[in-house]
């Protein structure tokens, strides 16, 4: 593997994607000479080569990406895409005999908000015309993501609505706090993850500090489908996100720090690129890697794109990508905390995460404390689907009814329309049923209910969805972003896929099957399959009997 073979494995990623754009030839045609320019074995190009769906997929000189997650499968039914494939004259996953089009299917876009969505090179197409868009009749849509503070005083959202700018706390922290205190007041904050696993911030800083070089990775690899809010934070302030990552390797002593933005962000990693230059220029971080203070007073960060994996957003998988491996995730422990990114200790935060950390430095962990409930405090980015009535990303205090976000800040359903079903924290968070919305926005009060808090992104679907065809969505991506990396998740995604298409209640062999998945998967993601398909099966009962075991 590139990850075990020394730093050279950090050439692969951008070297492949050069690669990748000179050709419409399949990996096996480019990798192996791309890995051998770099040292090293054909296995080490073509690993992630085939495995990476932007490297894998089919490439024309034009190449569209569509959405094909949920909130653009409730939006249309699925229908947009064969409308993308007439529009264009190319099929889903192919490219035409030309060498000109090619048609990539992906899952999230970051326009669920404006659903369905498609990506024309890095020009967004959005709406029910999308078909129009892409073969030129109309021109090209996308609107911003509406954004709301619900909570009087906002802290993720302070610069894209309070016009509060960055890097105001951070000449003040470096001068005037040490790092220990810094850290004293994110633990006395009580904040905690917001990419889905709710790990205690404070507790992951602490683990590395003292260790030799630990590194802190900024996660924006948003891939929840019906989650915006990391998009939304990098491209329309991400001068925050990146004081609140220098604050991190301030507060364990960090020089260096990677933000890894999805691929399907182009405009996101656009504009924190020349933040990164910008606060370079204003003598907030390090141009490079020798200019960096050893302390992290003038941290050097740098931006990664990422190639398309779900996945991969899982901490271990993304430090696999990063080292120019397989996105997959690895057995635990080690822990990246004890051997993370090149075997250093490594410290993950998801972006949203880290955007909160400024307002904890300047306010006092205990005003942040103060907000949200006892057990999970602050407050968290709602994202709501194009079905709502006003669709967009809400900032809400933890504990909030799910209730009152559907109902007063959704508004809820276009025209008036029924609920019969809401998504919430991504495809494998889980479903409520409409009449089971009375529940506080936690993880723990959701893990009661069969979902999971996740992104917290919310998708709604209404009569005109089927069950059965919901519930085929559901298992195709698990499916289709299932890393392969052990054969429970691996067989077990396939061998769902197939009993639902089949359209009949699965016997007791399913509930074996559930029950491998739940307890033998590497990670979170297949141990959460079993939980989201219950949940949908009880959210849409009786139509989906046999599937809530």
């Amino acid at each position: 593997m590139a990850a075990r073979g020394g730093r050279r494995g950090s050439r692969l990623p951008s070297a492949l994607e050069r690669a990748r754009l000179e050709t419409t030839e399949r990996p096996r045609a480019w990798a192996p000479d791309v890995a051998a320019q770099a040292g090293l074995p054909a296995s080490a190009g073509l690993g992630p080569a085939t495995y990476f769906a932007d490297l894998a997929a089919p490439h024309g000189r034009r190449h569209v990406r569509v959405c094909t997650a949920t909130a653009c499968f409730a939006a249309r039914g699925g229908r947009h895409v064969r409308e993308a494939e007439d529009a264009l004259g190319v099929r889903a996953g192919d490219v035409d005999a030309q060498g000109h089009t090619s048609l990539q299917p992906v899952h999230c876009l970051g326009y669920c908000y404006a659903s369905p969505a498609a990506l024309d090179g890095d020009t967004p197409c959005t709406g029910h015309d999308l078909a129009e868009q892409l073969s030129g009749r109309l021109r090209p849509r996308a609107p911003a993501v509406p954004a709301e503070d619900t909570t009087g005083e906002p802290v993720l959202l302070a610069g894209v609505v309070g016009g509060a700018p960055g890097w105001e706390v951070w000449p003040r922290a470096v001068r005037g706090l040490e790092p220990g205190a810094v850290r004293q007041e994110v633990a006395a904050s009580g904040l905690r993850g917001r990419g889905g696993a709710g790990f205690p911030v404070a507790a992951k800083w602490a683990a590395v500090v003292g260790s030799s070089e630990p590194v802190v990775v900024a996660n924006g690899d948003e891939g929840d489908p019906g989650s915006y809010a990391d998009r939304l934070l990098m491209e329309e302030d991400p001068e925050r996100v990146l004081e609140g990552l220098a604050l991190a390797c301030y507060a364990v002593g960090a020089r260096h720090a990677v933000v890894l933005v999805r691929s399907e962000y182009p405009r996101a990693s656009a504009r924190m690129e020349h933040a990164v230059q910008r606060a370079v220029r204003d003598g907030h971080l390090a141009a490079d890697a020798h200019e960096a203070d050893p302390h992290g007073r003038c941290p050097y960060i740098e931006i990664v794109l990422g190639a398309g994996s779900y996945v991969a957003g899982e901490e271990t998988a993304l430090i696999a990508r990063l080292e120019g491996a397989r996105g997959s995730a690895r057995p635990r422990p080690p822990y990246p905390t004890d051997r993370g990114l090149w075997g250093a200790p490594t410290v993950v935060n998801n972006v949203e995460t880290l955007a909160a950390v400024p307002w904890i430095v300047r306010h006092g962990g205990a005003a942040y404390a103060r907000r949200g409930v006892p057990d999970e405090t602050g407050t968290k980015l709602v994202c709501l689907s194009e079905r709502f009535a006003r669709p967009g990303a809400y900032e809400v205090e933890l504990g909030t009814p799910v209730s009152e976000v559907v109902t007063r800040y959704g508004s809820g359903l276009k025209g008036g329309r029924d609920l019969a079903a809401l998504q919430i924290g991504g495809p494998l968070g889980g479903f409520l049923a409409a009449d089971a919305l009375d529940v506080p926005l936690t993880s723990a009060a959701l893990a009661d209910h069969g979902a999971a808090l996740g992104h917290a992104g919310m998708v709604a679907f209404d009569a005109d969805t089927d069950p059965r065809e919901l519930l085929c969505h559901l298992w195709e991506f698990a499916a289709d972003e299932s890393c392969g990396a052990c054969s429970p998740c691996r067989v077990g995604t396939s061998r769902g896929l197939e009993w639902a298409r089949g359209g009949s209640p699965p016997d007791g062999a399913y509930e074996r099957l559930a029950g491998l998945l739940r307890e033998a998967s590497l990670c979170a993601f297949g141990r959460r399959v079993p939980a989201a398909v219950r949940s949908l099966a009880r959210a849409c009962a009786p139509e989906l009997a046999g599937w809530d075991r």
